[in-house]
């Protein structure tokens, strides 16, 4: 089954987008979602991070101490790198499992960090990518998330994403139903190389 990698920087509108396809009945997998289950649901995962980290990571009711990671983590990126060593894995795996239950003309995978990890090259097949000016990403990112503005445009400057490995592009600049119409434009453009051929 064709899947189709939905990605762009914080506050962009991804999830908009993806909303959108999933209206039209395309299965969306939302990876950033998927990890945080399986920090809940997958025991191996939670043992081999602590394996890495050398502590446990377990709250006293057993749930997993999100909050110890990220003290962890904190302005370490070698320990950030080992993290995701252990974790994009386990998405994609997560992802694969997910996939083969579908029954649809293509999927949907969305994620910020997948067109920029090898790991995830064979794992999709087009490319949609959704902008928005900075300005608004920034004002969009801070409602939603209560940061504080410095802490999202640490993050915007860290995100980058080739242009020669995207097949589209969405602007979500205006309001909602300008972004149905380009998204129903970019669906219309990528599924000759999404749905199966007669």
């Amino acid at each position: 089954m064709k899947t189709l990698l939905v990605t762009g920087g914080i506050g962009s509108g991804k999830s908009a987008v993806c909303s959108l396809l999933e209206e039209r009945g395309i299965p969306v997998y939302d990876s950033d979602s998927a990890a945080k289950r399986l920090y809940d649901t997958d025991p191996d995962l939670v043992r081999d991070l602590e394996a890495l980290f050398g502590t446990p990571l377990r709250q006293a009711d057993g749930r997993f101490d999100r909050r110890k990671l990220a003290g962890l983590l904190f302005s370490d990126p070698e320990k950030l790198a080992a993290l995701e060593a252990v974790v994009h894995p386990a998405v994609l795996r997560d992802f694969q499992a997910w996939r083969s239950r579908q029954q649809a003309p293509f999927v949907v995978i969305e994620s910020a960090i997948a067109l920029e990890k090898p790991l995830f090259d064979a794992a999709y097949d087009a490319v949609l990518l959704v902008t928005a000016p900075d300005a608004m990403r920034l004002e969009r990112a801070c409602r939603r998330d209560g940061s504080e503005p410095a802490a999202v445009l640490a993050r915007m400057r860290r995100q980058h994403f080739d242009l020669s490995r995207v097949d589209a592009v969405v602007n979500n600049d205006l309001d909602m139903a300008t972004l149905r119409h380009r998204t129903d434009i970019a669906i219309k453009i990528l599924s000759l190389q999404l749905l199966p051929t007669a």
